[in-house]
C-alpha cells in the first residue's frame, strides 16, 4: 500500500511539472492594426506567441477568465511592463515596443507563459 501511495504521489508531481513547465500549448498571432485580444484561462495565454512591429504602438487586451491567483498579474521580461488583471474585466495594455527581439511574458509565478516577438 505504501508503494502505491508513493507511485501516485510521483505521478502527480510529474504531471504538475509537465503541465506547468514542459507542456507548451502555443498559438501564434500577428497584431493586425494595433489591437489583439489575449485570453487568460486554464493555465495559458491564448494566443501565447505574439508578433508585433517595432516602433508601432500596440494594445494587448488581456481578458482574464481564470480566477487563480497566479493569473492576476502579467509581467513582460526585459520591457519593464506589468499589469494587474481582474477576472471578467478586459485590461488594455498599450505600449510602443522600441527594440527588436523576443520577450517572455508570464504571470508572477512564471506558470503562465507567452512570448512577444518584436520584428
Amino acid at each position: 500500500m505504501e508503494i502505491l501511495i508513493n507511485l501516485v504521489g510521483l505521478f502527480i508531481i510529474a504531471f504538475i511539472v509537465w503541465w506547468f513547465w514542459i507542456f507548451k500549448k502555443q498559438s501564434e498571432a500577428h497584431v493586425e492594426g494595433n489591437l489583439l485580444d489575449i485570453v487568460v484561462d486554464s493555465g495559458v495565454y491564448e494566443p501565447s506567441v505574439i508578433h508585433v512591429k517595432a516602433g508601432e504602438p500596440v494594445t494587448l487586451r488581456f481578458i482574464r477568465k481564470d480566477s487563480s491567483p497566479c493569473a492576476e498579474k502579467v509581467l513582460f521580461d526585459g520591457l519593464d511592463i506589468s499589469a494587474d488583471l481582474s477576472v471578467g474585466t478586459p485590461y488594455d495594455l498599450t505600449f510602443t515596443p522600441e527594440k527588436k527581439g523576443e520577450f517572455e511574458f508570464t504571470c508572477q509565478m512564471a506558470m503562465y507563459r507567452g512570448k512577444l516577438i518584436v520584428e
